[in-house]
C-alpha cells in the first residue's frame, strides 16, 4: 500500500481511502500527482464541451469531483466518510453544502458582494466544509472559476499563477489567506486570487 508524503496544509488520506486507489502501481506522491492531473485535464476537456450554469447543487458538485478524480480514486464523487483535521463532521457535509449553495444564490440575487468576493467566499466555504477525502482545494478552485465564468460572467481567478499542489511560497500564501478567511478577514484571499 502506498504511503504518500503530503505538502504542508494537505489533509492525509486514511488507510481505507488509500485502498480506493485505482492504479495500484502508484507508490509515490509524484506518480499520484501526475495521474490526478491527467484526470483533471480530462475533466477540463469535458467542461469545454459544456457551459454548465446549474452548478450550485450537490449533484453537480459530486459529478465534477468524479470527473476530476474518477480514474484515480474509487470513491471520487462521494462525500468523505471520516472526520479530518479540517472540515465539518462528515455527516454534516450534505446539509452544509446545501446551506452554502443557498447562500450563494442569495448573494447573487441580492448583489450582497461583488462577483469576485462571491466566488472567493464560495471557494473558502467549500474548502472549509472539506467535502471529499482528497482533491478539495483543486475542486473548490475549479468550482469558483466555473461560478465566475458560467454564472457571474467574469474571468477565472489566477490563484497566484503557481502550482498550489506543491510546496512553494504561493501555496503558503494561499493557505494563510484561507486561515485569515476562517477569521472573517477576506482581504488576503481577495488579494491572492487575482495575483
Amino acid at each position: 500500500m502506498a504511503d504518500f508524503d503530503y505538502p504542508p496544509g494537505a489533509t492525509p488520506l486514511d488507510r481505507n481511502e488509500i485502498a480506493g486507489l485505482i492504479p495500484t502501481h502508484i507508490t509515490t506522491r509524484g506518480e499520484l500527482d501526475r495521474w490526478e492531473q491527467d484526470n483533471i485535464n480530462e475533466a477540463l476537456a469535458w467542461l469545454q464541451s459544456r457551459r454548465p450554469k446549474d452548478i450550485l447543487n450537490e449533484a453537480f458538485v459530486k459529478r465534477l469531483h468524479k470527473r476530476m478524480f474518477g480514474n484515480v480514486w474509487k470513491w471520487a464523487g462521494t462525500f468523505r466518510k471520516s472526520d479530518k483535521n479540517i472540515g465539518v463532521s462528515w455527516y454534516m457535509i450534505s446539509s452544509q453544502l446545501k446551506n452554502l449553495c443557498d447562500d450563494v444564490h442569495y448573494w447573487i440575487a441580492n448583489s450582497t458582494y461583488p462577483s469576485d468576493e462571491i466566488a472567493a467566499r464560495f471557494h473558502h466555504r467549500l474548502v472549509s466544509i472539506h467535502l471529499f477525502a482528497n482533491g478539495n482545494g483543486r475542486h473548490a478552485r475549479l468550482m469558483a472559476d466555473l461560478l465566475l465564468e458560467h454564472v457571474l460572467n467574469r474571468p477565472p481567478f489566477t490563484w497566484g499563477s503557481a502550482n498550489l499542489n506543491k510546496t512553494c511560497d504561493d501555496r503558503s500564501r494561499y493557505i494563510e489567506s484561507l486561515k485569515a478567511a476562517d477569521r472573517q478577514d477576506y482581504t488576503p484571499l481577495m488579494e491572492f486570487i487575482r495575483s
